[in-house]
Formats: structure tokens, C-alpha cells, sequence
């Protein structure tokens, strides 16, 4: 069967994904925004309201690598319906708290389902592809939301607030998973699963809580001022301890929970580097941006979001680059992205309290397109020449990959913007450009990676070896 011939279907579940990880994507900006009002009318302090956010992060750190294991057990489709039923659950559950320890529970209910949407959306697709690589507008239209979320979830967010109580950040979330459900019920191709597959525990046992404890110690540095305070150091020491042991766990284990022998393949090792430096690049700018038009320019929460649109524009643009991943090849793709990444930041690490806005919204654009291309290239090479049974392992590295480096580069970036503030108190302007600078720093190292990233590849790349 031609690709021709497929991408219709593929065209309609490109969609139904889509609708799937809305809620799970917008919520997580969504939230951040509502945190001043939650804190104030659950009558609770600064630190503990911050575990709201904390919460949902670490559960969706925590099941993430149960990901693989689930959609080999149960099929793509069982899971991809269970997670959005309990992020349902999960969302009414946390619109009905009646206190700030029942909010942080049912939000870490919340990340459960969410560590689970996002590496079944790229085994949904590559596996409905009949083992090839879809084309670049399918790809391009389920990485939209990844991407438009951290951009439009403050607008609406604030929205929200201006008109609602906040319970309804959580409400909105219901419509849209039971359209998701019902469209996934449809419409999802459906796979029996292998019932003799049995989970490695010993992994989980590793690998979840090495995890957890990296990115909570990540998520600390800011405010505890730098890698040395204990609560940083101690769970960061510990999770990589953790970590390690996996890897030599799950090296040894004929059925391991992430299968690391996938990095035996340079295209797929470069894929995951790149996933890695995306989320270090993108993650960390996108913790700026918003503080630089709130708190440099003293904007409101809306007006700062709205600023912000332009990269949401960006982004969708970048779909036409679909047709150019099959006719440049994926390196070539990823290097135009990351120069576009880095051409919309630096007009950044310039700015001022005054500098045109208009300037800043066509800087935007460009970063918008090159955030756009790099994850639809990322993802049309991760596969190339992996087994269709290799998918599930594969996706669940490379979101691990994503998640750990947007974790690495929103700690750097609110330590340097910290120590810049404390510095330059009297000049913040300053403090922003010497973080906007480091941002540009840290999407470099793509530039490297990008160089082991296979060129042009015939227009449908398989991916099965064996079934």
C-alpha cells in the first residue's frame, strides 16, 4: 500500500490524537497561571501550593517509562482510552478539592494519565503507519499541540480566572476528553497486546523514582538558588544513582522495561540527543519569555500571552515543512530549525523595557518555526530502521529524553535570570538578556547532534525489521 493510499486514515488519526492530548497539554500552563489565585483561596502558603505543579510533574515523570511495558501488555488503544478516563477523573476530581492536600493528589492523578498520553501518541501513529514513517503534515499535525500548549494555555488561563472561579481550569477538561474518548473509540485501530508480556519491576523500581528524584532536584534550583543546597543535591545524587543502576539492570534483562539497546543505532541515539537538547532549548526559553513581559515590561497575564502568540504562529506555519522533511532529508531540516531557534532568540538577549514589540513578535515567528520543525524532523527519524515491536521502547525513550532536558534547561535558566536579578537589581533588563544569551548557548549542542541525523531518505522509511 502506497503512502498515498494511506494518509486519509492516517490524516484522521493524526486528528484524533490531536483532540486527545488537548487537555493534558493546555492544563499544564494552564495551572501555573491559576497558582496566586488557588494559593489565596485555599488559604495555604507559597511553598506548598507550588506542589500543585510539582505533583502533576513528578507523576508524569514517574509513569512515563510504564508507557512501554502497557502498550505491549494491553495494545495502544486500551491504554490511550484508560489514561484519558483517569485524566477525566483526575480533572473533575481536582475541580471538586476541598483542600490544598486533595488538590495536589487528584493533580498527581492528573500527570499519571498525562505521562502516559504523549509516548502512546508516537507509538499510535507510527504503528498505524503500517511500519513506515508517516509523512511530515501528519507529523506536523500532532506535534501541534505539544507545542502550541505553553503558548496559548496562559491566555486561556487567565481568561479563565478573570471570569470563572478557578475550579474551572479543571471543569474545561471534561468536554474534551469524552469527545477524545469517543473519537479514540471510533476511530483508533485496534491491537490485542501480547498477554505473556510481563512487566520488569526491578526497572520500574529504578527507573520511575531515579527519574521523580532527577527532576524534583531540577525543579528546586531555582528557588533554592543553585545545584549545591541539599534539597537540590541530595535527590539529584540520588536519582542518578538510580538511573545508573537501571541502565545496568536493563542491559542484562531479555524483557527491560526501556530497551537501551535501541541506542546501539546512531539515527535513533542522534534522535533521542536532539529530543534531549530541544526540551533544554525550548523548556528553558519558555520559562523567560512570560517573566520578561510580566515582570520586565509589566504586562498582565493575558496581555503577556497574547505577546506571546506570534511563536504559536510560528509554529503553525511550520507545517509547510512537511513535504521538505521527504525532499531535504531530516538533517538537513533539523539544522535550518535550530538556526531559526537560534535567530528568534537572540534579538531577545538585546532587548530592553522599550524595545518594539513588533521587532520582538517577528523574532517570535522565526522561533516558533524552528520549535515547529525540529520536533516534526526529531520525530520522521527516531524510527528509521527500528522493529514495529522496537516502537513502544522508542518512544518512551525519547519523551524521557525530552522531559529530563526541559528539566536541565529550565533549572539553568532560573538560576542564571536569579542571579542576574540579584546582581543586577537595579538594571533587570540585564539580568533578561544575560539569560536570553544563555538560552542561545544552550541550543548550540544541537547543532552537533544534528550532524549524525540521517540525510535524505527515500519518501517512506521503514521501520519494521521483524514483527
Amino acid at each position: 500500500m502506497t503512502s498515498k493510499s494511506r494518509e486519509p486514515s492516517l490524516l484522521v488519526l493524526a486528528l484524533v490524537i490531536v483532540i486527545g492530548l488537548i487537555a493534558p497539554l493546555l492544563d499544564t500552563t494552564i495551572v501555573n497561571v491559576a497558582i496566586p489565585s488557588l494559593r489565596q483561596d485555599l488559604h495555604t502558603t507559597v511553598a506548598t501550593i507550588q506542589w500543585v505543579s510539582t505533583a502533576y510533574l513528578l507523576a508524569m515523570a514517574m509513569s512515563i517509562p510504564v508507557t512501554g511495558w502497557a502498550t505491549r501488555r494491553f495494545g495502544a488503544r486500551q491504554v490511550w482510552i484508560a489514561a484519558l478516563w483517569i485524566f477525566l477523573a483526575g480533572s473533575v476530581l481536582s475541580g471538586l478539592a476541598w483542600n490544598i492536600g486533595s488538590l495536589i493528589g487528584f493533580r498527581a492523578l492528573q500527570g499519571v494519565a498525562a505521562g502516559l498520553l504523549i509516548p502512546i501518541m508516537q507509538t499510535l501513529l507510527f504503528g498505524a503507519a503500517g511500519g513506515k514513517s508517516p509523512a511530515g503534515n501528519t507529523i506536523a499535525l500532532v506535534s501541534l499541540p505539544a507545542l502550541l500548549g505553553p503558548v496559548f494555555g496562559p491566555v486561556l488561563g487567565g481568561l479563565l480566572l478573570n471570569h470563572l472561579d478557578w475550579r474551572w481550569i479543571f471543569y474545561v477538561n471534561p468536554p474534551i476528553c469524552l469527545v477524545a474518548i469517543l473519537l479514540a473509540i471510533r476511530y483508533l485501530p485496534r491491537d490485542a497486546g501480547v498477554r505473556t508480556h510481563r512487566l520488569d519491576w526491578t526497572g520500574l523500581l529504578l527507573l520511575s523514582p531515579g527519574l521523580a528524584a532527577l527532576i524534583y532536584g531540577l525543579s528546586e534550583v531555582g528557588d533554592r538558588g543553585g545545584l549545591g543546597h541539599p534539597t537540590v543535591l541530595v535527590p539529584m545524587i540520588g536519582g542518578a544513582v538510580l538511573l545508573v543502576a537501571f541502565a545496568a539492570q536493563a542491559l542484562r534483562s531479555a524483557e527491560p522495561l526501556v530497551d537501551l539497546r535501541l541506542f546501539r543505532s546512531r539515527s535513533f541515539t542522534a534522535a533521542a540527543a536532539l529530543m534531549f537538547l530541544s526540551g533544554l532549548a525550548s523548556f528553558g526559553a519558555l520559562l523567560l519569555l512570560p517573566l520578561y513581559y510580566q515582570q520586565l515590561r509589566g504586562e498582565s497575564v493575558i496581555t503577556a500571552g497574547l505577546l506571546m502568540a506570534p511563536q504559536g504562529l510560528g509554529i503553525a506555519l511550520s507545517r509547510v515543512v512537511g513535504g521538505a522533511l521527504e525532499r531535504w532529508g531530516t538533517r538537513t531540516v533539523v539544522i535550518v530549525s535550530v538556526l531559526l531557534l537560534i535567530f528568534g532568540t537572540v534579538p531577545f538577549a538585546f532587548a530592553g523595557v522599550h524595545t518594539s514589540t513588533t521587532v520582538l513578535a517577528i523574532a517570535l515567528v522565526v522561533r516558533g518555526a524552528g520549535l515547529g520543525m525540529i520536533m516534526m524532523a526529531v520525530l520522521f527519524g527516531a524510527y528509521e530502521g527500528l522493529a514495529k515491536s522496537d516502537i513502544p521502547h522508542a518512544s518512551t525513550a525519547t519523551r524521557i529524553a525530552q522531559q529530563v532536558g526541559g528539566s536541565f534547561g529550565t533549572a539553568i535558566l532560573a538560576v542564571v535570570l536569579q542571579r542576574g536579578l540579584s546582581t543586577h537589581g537595579s538594571e533587570p533588563a540585564v539580568a533578561f538578556d544575560h539569560a536570553f544569551a544563555w538560552a542561545v548557548a544552550l541550543t548550540l549542542p544541537a547543532l552537533v547532534a544534528a550532524l549524525f541525523v540521517p540525510g535524505r531518505q527515500p519518501a517512506e522509511l521503514a521501520v519494521v525489521g521483524s514483527q
